[in-house]
This record gives C-alpha cells, sequence and structure tokens, in this order.
C-alpha cells in the first residue's frame, strides 16, 4: 500500500501505527528525541512552531518545559492522535507542508522544530523560504532527518545520488523519500538564508540497551539520523 501524499505522509492505518510506535520506540523516543531536545534546549516561554508535529510528542515535551507551542501536520490521523494526546486546546492544525504557510504571520516564531519530515518533502525550497520567514530575526531552526549514508545503506547505487525514492515500512507501506548527500543538505539549508550553528551525529540513550541490545549496537556504531541545529540571521 502507498501512502496518499494529499493526506499526509503517515495516514490511515499507517498513521495509528506511528503514533503509538513513536511514544517509546528505540529510533524515536531514544535516538532522534534526546538529540533534538538537547539541541533545543530552555525554551520557556519561548514560541515554537513544530513542523511535521505528529502524533504530538515533542508537543508535550516542549510543552512542558514551558514553550508555546503550535503543530502543524498533513496526516488526519496524526492529528487525531496529537489532539488526543495533548487536549482539546492544542494549539494543532492539518495543512500540506508542499503548500506555503500563508497563515502563519512573519517572525511570530521564536524557533521552528521539524523531527523527521525533512526527507519527506518534495517543496523544500519553499517549506524553507517559510520557515525563514515565520521565525523572527536571530530565531532557531533545529531538525533532523535521514543520515545521508542510511540512503546509501537502504537504497544502495551511489553515495551522491540525489533522486525521490520509495521506504519501506515494515513491509506493509511504502512512503515517498528524497535521498540526497549531505552537500545536497546542507547546500538547501544554507542557500535558504539560515546559517548553520550546531550538526549531531545522535547516539542512543542507555534505555535503548534495555529495549534491544541489538538495536543499541547498532545505533551506537552505523549513523541513521543527523541532527541540526541552524540560526535565522
Amino acid at each position: 500500500m502507498t501512502i496518499d501524499e494529499a493526506n499526509g505522509v503517515f495516514d490511515g492505518e499507517m498513521g495509528k501505527w506511528y503514533a503509538e510506535h513513536a511514544t517509546d520506540s528505540i529510533y524515536n523516543a531514544h535516538y532522534d528525541r534526546p538529540a533534538v531536545l538537547d539541541l533545543i534546549g530552555p525554551c520557556e516561554r519561548q514560541r515554537i512552531l513544530d513542523v511535521g508535529c505528529g502524533a504530538g510528542h515533542y508537543m508535550t515535551e516542549l510543552g512542558a518545559r514551558g514553550a508555546e507551542v503550535t503543530g502543524i501536520e498533513g496526516s488526519a490521523e496524526l492529528i487525531s492522535s496529537a489532539r488526543d494526546r495533548l487536549g482539546e486546546a492544542a494549539r494543532l492544525r492539518q495543512h500540506d507542508l508542499e503548500t506555503p504557510l500563508d497563515f502563519l504571520d512573519e517572525a511570530s516564531f521564536d524557533g521552528a522544530l521539524m523531527a523527521l519530515v525533512f526527507h519527506h518533502v518534495e517543496a523544500r525550497h519553499t517549506l524553507l523560504d517559510e520557515l525563514l520567514r515565520v521565525v523572527r530575526p536571530g530565531g532557531w531552526l533545529v531538525m533532523s532527518t535521514f543520515h545521508p549514508t542510511r540512503y546509501w545503506e537502504l537504497f544502495g547505487g551511489s553515495y551522491f545520488t540525489a533522486e525521490k525514492v520509495e521506504a519501506d515500512f515494515l513491509d506493509r507501506w511504502t512512503a515517498p523519500v528524497w535521498r540526497m548527500p549531505l552537500e545536497v543538505l546542507m547546500t538547501e539549508l544554507l542557500d535558504a538564508g539560515f546559517i548553520l550553528e550546531q550538526l549531531r551525529e545522535p547516539r542512543p540513550t542507555p534505555r535503548a540497551a534495555e529495549i534491544s541490545e541489538r538495536h543499541f549496537r547498532k545505533l551506537s556504531t552505523e549513523p541513521k539520523f543527523l541532527a541540526l541545529r541552524l540560526r535565522r540571521p
């Protein structure tokens, strides 16, 4: 089954699976989120935009730190899961990330979060332009994405290939992914006008070893994701 991109990458039954899976999975809860949250750092009273907020896991963490978080997500299923997790008062909006964020005002956020989303977006230049617009001058963008060597591991061919591919999930679903080498990723981010402040290749938390020693060893020796902190001049 191929995901209906018009409704968000992780929709329908895949969205239900992902909402539950991301809660305590090694890759999400004990590998990606700790690295990304560390890059965000203290954020009390900050206005944060969570781009591709999924089932609201990051919104929950940032809200607990005292931030005012707005989440946008293309998947109706994940928006529903986020609403269940956060409550009816949560700032949530279903929106196709392939289109401009024209409902958001310029410089209306202190920072933006984009976790494991960028590699699913085709209109990346438009999205980056919009994030530069809605984040205030001096504000930040923290994001995570597939590590460029991960594409090579999954899809083979040349490491330097930049192309759209279909990623398999549990032999049940496929979702579109845009593979790219590090050079292309960084060129897109810097050409948009952001300044790179930090780059991380995450390591799993000790808790990951308790869940699966095999996955802990793999993530300790083979990079799967990349996390970055950028700044709007």
